[in-house]
C-alpha cells in the first residue's frame, strides 16, 4: 500500500531505531534524562528561545500552551479550520475552558481581521481575548505556509493589544523548508512555540514547547496535569535527535513529490486543485459535482493500493512523507485520477 493518509504513518528508519536502542536515559521527572535534556536545549536554541519542554504529542503541547497562556472563560483567536478547533476532540474547552473565534480563510488572516475580532477585557458580556494562535503550516488548508512577515505583523498586533501569541508549529519544519529560512525566524515573534517530531521528521512520538524559562517552568505543571510527565523518555528523545540530524534537509523532497502529485491531479477534469498553492507536503483537493464523492474515491483508491483520507463530502487530503518515494507518489497520483472518474 502507498500510504498518503498522513505524515504520521511513518515508521522509524533502521538508523533511528539504532539511536533509540543506544539512548542514554534517566528519570525525566527528576530532570535526569540526559538525552531529553540535550534535545530540549537543542530545540530551544534552534527556535531562538530560552527553554523547551518535551511532550508526547502535539495535541498535548497545544493543550498545555492554552493552560499556560489563558484562563478559563477566555477567548482565543485562530484561523478557520485550525487543528485546535477541528482535531482535538473539544479538548480546549474541556481542559482550558476557552472558546475560539475563527477568522480569515485558507489558513490565513490579516491584521485588520485580527483587530476586528479582539474582544475587550472587562466587558460586561464579552469573554476577553487573551491569546492569538497561528497554525503553520495549516493542515486543513493544504499545508499553507504563513509568510514570516505576516506572522510577525500579526504577533506585533496581538502584543500591542496586550494579547499573547502562540505558534502551533507541528509542521513548522516544513514551513521553514518551504520558505528557505531558519526555523528561528518563523518562531521569533511568538511567546510560545510548538514543533513536532512525529510528522515530517518521521519520529514515532514527541513534540516540544519552547519559550521563556518562566513560561516553560509553568508548562511543566500542566504537562503533568495532562498525564504527560514520563520517565525514561530518552528512547523517544533520541528519535527526535536523529530526525534533526538526518531528516530535516530531505523535507524538500516531500514538497517536490507533493507538487508532482498536485500537477497530475489538477490535470483531471474531475478534480479541483490549484497546484501552485501546494508548497509543503499536504495536498487537499476537491471532487467536482457529478462525480464520485470523497468516500467513494477513498474506497476505490484503497482497492488499488493507495490510502488517503476524506476531509469532507467532496474533499480529500493526501500527505507525502519519507516512507513514500517519488515513484510511489507518481503511481499514487495516477491511481487517484483513475478513482475520481
Amino acid at each position: 500500500m502507498i500510504d498518503l493518509r498522513s505524515d504520521t504513518v511513518t515508521r522509524p528508519t533502521a538508523g533511528m531505531r539504532a539511536a533509540m536502542a543506544a539512548a542514554e536515559v534517566g528519570d525525566d521527572q527528576f530532570g535526569e534524562d540526559p538525552t531529553t535534556n540535550r534535545l530540549q536545549q537543542r530545540v530551544a536554541a534552534l527556535l531562538g528561545k530560552e527553554a523547551a519542554l518535551w511532550l508526547p504529542t502535539g495535541t498535548m503541547a497545544n493543550q498545555v500552551a492554552l493552560r499556560v497562556l489563558t484562563r478559563p472563560g477566555d477567548d482565543v483567536i485562530v484561523s478557520r479550520e485550525s487543528h485546535a478547533v477541528w482535531h482535538e476532540t473539544g479538548g480546549s474547552a474541556a481542559n482550558a475552558g476557552v472558546q475560539f473565534t475563527e477568522i480569515g480563510s485558507g489558513g490565513l488572516f490579516s491584521e485588520a481581521e485580527l483587530r476586528a475580532a479582539i474582544k475587550p477585557r472587562d466587558h460586561m458580556m464579552y469573554p476577553p481575548t487573551t491569546l492569538m494562535e497561528i497554525e503553520n503550516s495549516h493542515n486543513r488548508s493544504g499545508g499553507v505556509v504563513v509568510p514570516t512577515e505576516l506572522a510577525t505583523r500579526l504577533a506585533d498586533t496581538a502584543h500591542d493589544a496586550g494579547i499573547a501569541a502562540y505558534l502551533d508549529g507541528a509542521r513548522l519544519w516544513n514551513s521553514a523548508a518551504a520558505e528557505g529560512r531558519p526555523v528561528a525566524d518563523l518562531a521569533a515573534s511568538f511567546d510560545l512555540v510548538s514543533v513536532a517530531f512525529s510528522k515530517g521528521l518521521g519520529a514515532p512520538a514527541g513534540s516540544v514547547l519552547a519559550g521563556t524559562a518562566e513560561t516553560i517552568r509553568r508548562a511543566v505543571r500542566y504537562r503533568r496535569m495532562a498525564g504527560g510527565a514520563m520517565r525514561q523518555i530518552g528512547i523517544l528523545a533520541a528519535a527526535g535527535e536523529y530526525a534533526l540530524d538526518h531528516h530535516l534537509e530531505r523535507l524538500v523532497e516531500d514538497h517536490a513529490n507533493a507538487r508532482e502529485i498536485a500537477e497530475t491531479l489538477a490535470a483531471s477534469p474531475a478534480i479541483q486543485l490549484d497546484p501552485g498553492a501546494v508548497r509543503t507536503n499536504i495536498i487537499v483537493f476537491h471532487l467536482v459535482p457529478g462525480g464520485p464523492e470523497a468516500a467513494t474515491l477513498v474506497a476505490r483508491a484503497r482497492e488499488r493500493g493507495v490510502l488517503v483520507v476524506a476531509f469532507g463530502p467532496r474533499t480529500i487530503r493526501a500527505v507525502t512523507h519519507l516512507d513514500v518515494d517519488a515513484d510511489a507518489c507518481r503511481r499514487a497520483a495516477a491511481i487517484l485520477v483513475e478513482a475520481s472518474e
